[in-house]
């Protein structure tokens, strides 16, 4: 398969940081250039030709949406932002893809597979090339800070209304519901409960109408859930 050069474009060092980190996950994706604004964007394009940018929207000086504006010949872009109000903006643009901070692994590999798709057209199926080990973590924002979780570290997560707290050794409060993260986890993750999702590899014993991890933590069974439990055993 083609090796896919790409291009950084962030103000924000964590969130660079993250971005480099997926693209080292990522088999025959190179990184070119991690840039700071959209300046250092125009001078590595006027030395390079890049397949692809990943681009935030909120930059100083001058934003993403009006650095594309200003491109006649541009790279395939996705989009990676906190701020989910210029997506029709951003598609009118002709991005392919656009990602809301923050995104997992698994996210950012399906925007990659969609610039594939793009650049290589009759290509409607990911070959055995494009196969990549599944992630074996999520960053998730709390507070001001972006944090890394390993998801065999995570014993359980529970709604907590417009919040999760997720539980590892300690607990990480996220602005998300749970319905909207289970979305975001491996299949070793399974809900119990409206409540609680559960790591299934944490189940200890189910005792009547509770579940007890390796912790010894008890935690209800819903009645709607209580087939899919176990189903799973």
């Amino acid at each position: 398969m083609n090796v896919l050069s790409c291009i950084i474009a962030d103000d924000e060092p964590i969130a660079r940081q993250i971005l480099e980190s997926y693209i080292k996950e990522i088999p025959n994706l190179e990184l070119v250039a991690s840039c700071k604004n959209a300046f250092e964007v125009l001078s590595v394009l006027q030395e390079k030709k890049v397949a692809v940018l990943f681009l935030d929207i909120n930059m100083p000086k001058l934003s993403g949406l009006s650095l594309l504006k200003t491109m006649q010949h541009k790279p395939k872009v996705v989009i990676t932002t906190a701020y989910s109000e210029y997506a029709v903006e951003g598609f009118e643009l002709s991005v392919t893809d656009y990602l809301l901070k923050p995104f997992s692994l698994e996210r950012f590999l399906q925007a990659v597979s969609k610039v594939r798709q793009q650049l290589v057209p009759e290509q409607n199926t990911i070959g055995s090339d494009d196969l990549v080990m599944p992630s074996k973590s999520i960053f998730v924002k709390s507070d001001k800070k972006i944090i890394k979780l390993d998801f065999d570290t995570i014993n359980h997560i529970e709604a907590y209304g417009n919040y999760i707290k997720i539980f590892t050794d300690t607990m990480t409060l996220v602005p998300q519901t749970l319905s909207d993260f289970l979305k975001k986890l491996p299949d070793d993750f399974i809900r119990i409960h409206k409540s609680f999702v559960i790591n299934f590899n944490q189940l200890k014993l189910i005792d009547g109408n509770q579940i007890v991890l390796q912790n010894d933590l008890k935690l209800p069974i819903g009645k709607s859930y209580r087939k899919a439990v176990l189903d799973r055993i």
